[in-house]
């Protein structure tokens, strides 16, 4: 740590574990596809305001993170890269960020890397940061509108004050176009807890409206443009996205109240075993205002999602930055007191689950084999085990030289995001991501007229790789079930009793491709629907069929 520059030792780990690993996979399903084709097609369409999934209104989340998805689309080309590098680039901000607080909080230079390196090697934040989705992106600005506070509560001069506000501000209109009114709620849930007891409520007041003018002037444009040109989306979005999943019992990802308890000790893995240490000190040093500002951080969020109806485990990480500050600074004080067993007990604990992760695979290869015979197969093999033996060598060096291979964990994390997605069997990436089956067969399917799928999946991933937004849907709505009810998209959808009538139409046109997911019985009975004929191809769970024009 003394020999080498954190900075240019992180931007390498960034580089390293969330650039590269970006193109080594197809998209995942049914996230990546989902946000890769409703950017895309707002790339195509020139239609920003209001997000459309496959040409049908999709009001589940505001515009802003397509925003940046689509602009990554549009640099770096409408590919793996282009889809993901939004959430990279995102995250990597979001461990600068751990970075300059950190100095900002207890100027130790040591400090500064040691919470920067945890919180870009927490597991949950390296997955993600290859990974298409919103979370990264949200996260970071929550992120900056926290950091930002810290800054104004502790700037020494009003010109430094009033930058720091005005940055909380742009951060929480970024947040707020992302994900929704979380991003306003969240800053408020910390800061007004904190200045009443610093007995600041008054800069509060005096300050916050600043935050407020510049929050809505950043929002006003788009808020204003969807309302225009959507008027039901303000309805839908927040009655059925706030208030619904907040409060109801149906609401979609229903979870028990404890359910991010267990996610939080796997989200911060390699380094869970430092949490009982982390909060004893946090507790000890509960009245130093550094200390219970993190810690009303990382728990009235934590207190706040719990409280909700549905759940995902990504949903906690805005609690995941104060939480690597805490560890980064119980860890270095570790070190420097020469106290290793809790450093010890984490590389031998890691240790221990990458050896039984091992045996699992080695067992299941034997019993019931997860990956084939092919040389392809064989290749993802020895790179799942290349991942396991990493993890489980640089957890023993942290275990056996803990004062100075303390960090060695972040590389064995840093080769799971890095080849671990790569190495899957393929009877996970085959049906997992079928935009990889698409582009096996791109080129005819690109001759086609129609195209038809039964699932969101599948279909996204076939209107991504064509760029062609039009796929119909067989027997299923989804997420979608909102956007169909307009009048303008109901034909697109395809019923079981309807499907060979829509097929012989649509071949009068020209040719048909139709991709199916075949799995359940359900999908068995929709297969059975279709009619006899045409080019056939199936990968694993993936059945393509393309029909030719009729005579």
């Amino acid at each position: 740590m003394t020999r080498f520059k954190p900075l240019p030792l992180l931007l390498l780990a960034v580089v390293a574990f969330y650039l590269l690993p970006l193109g080594l996979h197809g998209l995942w399903i049914p996230d990546e596809t989902r946000y890769a084709q409703v950017s895309q097609e707002m790339l195509m369409s020139g239609n920003w305001a209001a997000p459309h999934f496959m040409g049908v209104r999709y009001f589940e989340k505001p515009a802003a993170g397509y925003w940046l998805i689509a602009l990554g689309q549009a640099v770096f080309g409408q590919n793996l890269f282009g889809v993901r590098i939004a959430s990279a680039l995102t995250s990597a901000l979001s461990v600068l960020l751990a970075y300059l607080i950190a100095r900002r909080l207890w100027n130790d230079p040591r400090k500064n890397f040691a919470c920067a390196l945890l919180y870009l090697s927490f597991g949950l934040v390296a997955g993600q940061a290859g990974y298409s989705n919103l979370d990264p992106q949200f996260t970071f600005w929550v992120n900056l509108s926290l950091v930002a506070l810290w800054f104004a509560l502790d700037s020494r001069t009003p010109r430094a004050r009033l930058g720091a506000w005005t940055v909380l501000g742009l951060a929480c209109a970024m947040g707020f176009m992302t994900k929704g009114f979380l991003a306003l709620l969240l800053p408020v849930l910390i800061a007004v807890p904190y200045m009443l007891w610093q007995r600041r409520l008054g800069e509060l007041l005096r300050y916050g409206p600043l935050a407020i003018v510049v929050a809505v002037l950043m929002c006003l444009p788009w808020v204003w443009a969807i309302h225009v040109q959507e008027p039901d989306y303000w309805r839908f979005f927040f009655w059925h996205e706030h208030i619904h999943r907040f409060a109801s019992g149906t609401a979609q990802h229903a979870r028990p109240w404890w359910f991010f308890l267990p996610i939080m000790v796997v989200a911060c893995l390699p380094w869970a075993a430092l949490l009982p240490t982390t909060l004893h000190k946090t507790w000890k040093e509960k009245r130093q205002p550094a200390t219970a500002f993190l810690a009303l951080w990382m728990l009235l969020p934590l207190g706040f999602f719990s409280l909700s109806s549905g759940k995902l485990p990504t949903y906690i990480m805005p609690c995941l930055l104060p939480l690597a500050l805490l560890m980064g600074h119980a860890l270095i004080d570790l070190i420097s007191q020469g106290k290793t067993r809790a450093i010890c007990i984490n590389g031998l604990l890691n240790f221990v689950v990458g050896m039984a992760a091992m045996v699992t695979l080695i067992y299941l290869q034997i019993d019931d084999p997860l990956y084939g015979n092919s040389h392809a197969e064989m290749f993802n093999l020895s790179l799942t085990f290349i991942v396991l033996l990493g993890w489980v060598l640089t957890n023993l060096l942290q275990a056996f030289r803990p004062l100075t291979l303390w960090a060695t964990p972040a590389l064995g994390i840093g080769l799971l995001v890095l080849l671990l997605p790569a190495g899957m069997p393929a009877r996970i990436s085959n049906n997992e991501m079928p935009d990889q089956f698409v582009l096996e067969h791109l080129e005819e399917l690109q001759q086609t007229h129609a195209l038809l799928s039964n699932e969101l999946g599948s279909a996204s991933a076939l209107a991504w790789r064509l760029s062609r937004p039009d796929v119909a849907f067989y027997n299923t709505e989804g997420e979608l079930q909102y956007g169909l009810q307009y009048p303008d998209a109901a034909h697109r959808k395809v019923g079981l009793d309807d499907v060979q009538s829509w097929l012989a139409e649509a071949r009068q046109q020209g040719s048909v491709g139709v991709l199916m997911r075949v799995r359940s019985t359900s999908e068995h009975l929709e297969e059975g629907q279709l009619p006899p004929g045409g080019k056939r191809y199936r990968k694993g769970d993936l059945v393509l069929t393309l029909y030719p024009k009729s005579p």
